[in-house]
């Protein structure tokens, strides 16, 4: 029985993680994609004033906002953490799921930069020499 019990729970793990959403597709009021390749996907953040987004997920990613924000953002397990940065702040973002929320009274402006695939063989420190 506990067997049983343990692989149930790897399934819903699992199915969670295979049905994490789109942001551009499950709400693209507040997503909107300005660029796309094969290594990266760039979107336009736009959340008004109180305006809450729906469960979704992204992968590692860089984001630069646009204007002050303060936000809220509220995990699978119920968990919610609140962030504030200044307009022009550059963050990086590891990949995760969550549910923002803009707890500010201006709109909540960003571009956000998905990084796809693997990451790069060389960091910026171990990069190899310039070609001649």
């Amino acid at each position: 029985m506990r067997h049983l019990f343990l692989l149930g729970a790897a399934l819903c793990l699992m199915t969670a993680t295979a049905f994490a959403q789109d942001p551009v597709k499950v709400d693209p009021k507040h997503y909107q994609v300005l660029f796309e390749n094969d290594r990266v996907r760039v979107l336009k953040i736009h959340y008004g004033p109180h305006e809450k987004s729906v469960m979704h997920w992204h992968p590692d990613s860089v984001v630069t906002f646009l204007a002050d924000e303060h936000a809220k953002f509220t995990f699978p397990d119920g968990t919610s953490q609140e962030t504030s940065a200044k307009a022009g702040t550059t963050l990086w973002t590891p990949a995760a799921t969550h549910l923002p929320e803009n707890l500010g009274d201006t709109p909540l402006d960003g571009v956000l930069v998905e990084l796809k695939g693997k990451p790069a063989a060389h960091s910026a420190r171990e990069a190899p020499p310039p070609q001649q």
